[in-house]
């Protein structure tokens, strides 16, 4: 057993996940785990299925992913199992990988600028409404209303001359 398995092993063990534990968060066989620790890389399926195992393993117990797999892939390369071809594969898989990240990334910023420029032009386009079209029938409707509405008009209430009104003036007359 190589030091990459074994270290994986301590690891698992250090959280105290069992290895029924891994087959259930993995979705691998109890013999597929096993053969990842004691690094039979031949025992397991070729390509990016490997490392797909070593993907799903790292993630169940939580263990830094980028770190772990520049460890297996010297692992794995050290096992003599690793063919120029695959090696070239592994590192054209990668670049793929990494330029789908940083165009997702770019995305995600256009995609926000792009919101940003949507609700600017709704809130020019709403205040140019209200400005230009609302608010000009809005005032010319309140001044009809103003200008026929009985509560513009003076209200006169007429007092019976027997009800004594006292109002400021008169007294001063007196």
């Amino acid at each position: 057993m190589g030091q990459f398995g074994s270290e994986l092993r301590l690891e698992r063990e250090r959280r105290g996940v069992s290895l029924e534990t891994m087959c259930a968060l993995t979705k691998l066989s109890l013999r597929q785990l096993l053969d990842l620790e004691a690094e039979n890389y031949d025992q397991l399926p070729g390509g990016v299925f490997r490392k797909g195992f070593v993907r799903s393993y790292l993630g169940a117990i939580g263990l830094d992913e980028p770190q772990w797999l520049e460890r297996f892939e010297a692992s794995y390369k050290a096992s003599g199992m690793a063919s120029s071809d695959e090696i070239d594969w592994h590192s054209f898989a990668e670049n793929v990988r990494n330029g789908r990240v940083a165009r997702q990334q770019g995305q995600t910023r256009g995609r926000w600028l792009a919101l940003v420029g949507v609700l600017v032009v709704l809130s020019v386009a709403g205040w140019a409404l209200w400005h230009f079209v609302v608010h000009p029938r809005l005032h010319v409707s309140l001044s009809r209303a103003q200008a026929t509405s009985p509560i513009a008009a003076p209200i006169l209430v007429s007092v019976p001359a027997s009800i004594p009104v006292h109002t400021p003036n008169r007294a001063l007359r007196g």
